[in-house]
């Protein structure tokens, strides 16, 4: 997609759609920068002669000639002024990106001060533009051959409007970082939507290797089933015991400041098929067990953005990936195993592997000497039942740290809420067999989930994002979300030196 940030639609000579923002008063004074008076009177006649209220999503389409640059003119509607803020900015911008895509707009100019008002900061908005309209030509086709798109939806060219030169090249870096967003959230879709007879445990680790040769900032280490039994990682392990797939343990790094500056470190669950192992789930909706990746996905996606982003920091991602199966070989419920942190653990339920996985993996990265870690995982059904499919529950043993995400989660508007991690939940994962069961009694599951990973987090900063409502979709909208990578690149680029 080409893009331009320029004053005026008579900047330049590009015939296009000019998409313009009106609230319900009805008012064309934001479009005086853009048109010129008769063009501005056009769009009010027409406003007066349709039902259109400006009611937020609302459209309006003028056919009408407004000059040589413009074939067509679309009104998107943005609600109430007065009430008008950055989520309702979301939704007209999603309401346009659908008008797009229904009018197969190809060259657009986009009236950015209409859609922006007072209230709304301009890079912010650019950031988020950017987001939608670099994501808007994701369809998942890996695996239709016959029925799938043979062209895609994309945008040609778009010339923002209402920018000086002097502004222009200032914000276009906003604009590059919310492609460079939109890329990672269409790699951890296209991941998380691909069948697990595809993405296994070696695809992801395949996937990221292949990410480590896009730049010299990267590198790949993956460790096998020996070499993580030799550092006894027997939690991971007992996970993928019933499996044909080997699990692996993958290590991402991006050293994009000094050696000595304490990396970020993201931790993605990498259960690329869960059937809940001999505490087998039932069958019915099995087939979306292929996004317990989700996580991992979403490491990989975060790194995939931050390295076309070239910032300067350290950021390391590392991917626990295993497939849980049932068989011969498969680790029974009431087997006890000693993680890589020598507390044993009594597996209760087969089907509570994830917390298994990362233990083992939030031990490993202690080596990192982190300054934060945040660990991505559909961890818990209980997530749902507490917070929808809106917010991702966090959890954290740093408040400072839970600040920062909260904050990353309102400028990306990727959800996040805060559950309790009191010291009151944890003689709930008390054994009679071991340091520690690996699930708890009836209620809080998300709370004891993250209880148990606490005790293998006491020497850093760290936080917990379940993320099993908020990864995929259902039902006719069935597909990954992408999320929490915006969340995350949001919360790298605030805590990053700079581009």
């Amino acid at each position: 997609m080409q893009y331009n940030f320029i004053n005026n639609i008579t900047s330049k000579e590009v015939k296009g759609s000019a998409i313009f923002g009106i609230f319900t008063d009805k008012s064309i004074k934001a479009l005086n920068n853009s048109l010129k008076a008769p063009e501005a009177k056009k769009i009010k006649d027409a406003i007066n002669k349709s039902p259109f209220e400006g009611k937020l999503g609302q459209k309006l389409s003028i056919y009408e000639s407004l000059g040589s640059k413009i074939d067509k003119a679309i009104l998107v509607g943005l609600g109430d002024k007065k009430d008008y803020n950055e989520k309702k900015f979301i939704q007209a911008v999603n309401a346009f990106c659908r008008i797009c895509k229904e009018e197969l707009l190809e060259n657009i100019h986009f009236d950015t001060n209409s859609f922006t008002a007072k209230k709304i900061e301009m890079n912010w908005a650019i950031r988020n533009i950017s987001i939608k309209l670099n994501g808007i030509d994701y369809v998942y086709n890996e695996t239709k051959f016959k029925t799938k798109n043979k062209k895609n939806y994309k945008i040609k060219k778009i010339n923002f409007l209402s920018f000086s030169a002097t502004n222009s090249k200032k914000i276009k870096k906003y604009f590059l970082q919310g492609k460079a967003i939109a890329n990672g959230i269409k790699c951890a879709k296209n991941l998380g939507d691909l069948p697990s007879n595809i993405c296994t445990p070696t695809y992801l680790a395949k996937t990221a290797a292949d990410l480590a040769k896009t730049n010299k900032k990267l590198s790949v280490k993956v460790h096998s089933e020996k070499e993580m039994k030799t550092m006894g990682m027997n939690c991971l392990l007992s996970v993928g015991n019933g499996s044909k797939e080997e699990s692996k343990l993958i290590t991402i790094k991006y050293s994009g400041s000094a050696k000595n500056e304490k990396p970020i470190v993201l931790v993605g669950k990498g259960i690329t098929f869960d059937t809940g192992g001999i505490s087998i789930k039932p069958s019915n909706g099995m087939d979306e067990m292929k996004y317990d990746m989700c996580g991992a996905a979403s490491v990989i996606g975060t790194m995939n953005a931050i390295s076309e982003l070239n910032l300067k920091t350290n950021v390391i991602g590392v991917i626990a990936a295993a497939e849980n199966m049932p068989s011969g070989t498969a680790t029974n419920p009431g087997d006890v195993v000693t993680t890589m942190s020598k507390q044993t653990v009594e597996i209760l339920n087969t089907d509570a592997e994830g917390r298994l996985v990362l233990c083992d993996a939030l031990t490993y990265i202690s080596r990192f000497k982190p300054k934060h870690v945040v660990d991505i995982a559909t961890l818990t059904g209980a997530v749902l039942v507490a917070l929808g499919k809106v917010a991702s529950g966090v959890l954290s043993n740093d408040e400072k740290l839970t600040k920062k995400l909260l904050n990353s989660s309102r400028i990306s508007h990727d959800y996040i809420w805060e559950l309790p991690l009191w010291e009151e939940f944890q003689s709930e994962l008390d054994s009679n067999f071991a340091d520690i069961a690996n699930i708890g009694k009836r209620y809080a599951g998300t709370i004891t989930a993250a209880c148990f990973l606490s005790r293998f987090t006491e020497d850093y900063s760290w936080a917990h994002l379940d993320i099993a409502g908020t990864a995929w979709n259902e039902g006719s909208e069935k597909g990954a979300t992408g999320r929490p990578v915006s969340l995350l690149t949001h919360f790298i680029l605030e805590n990053a030196k700079s581009l």
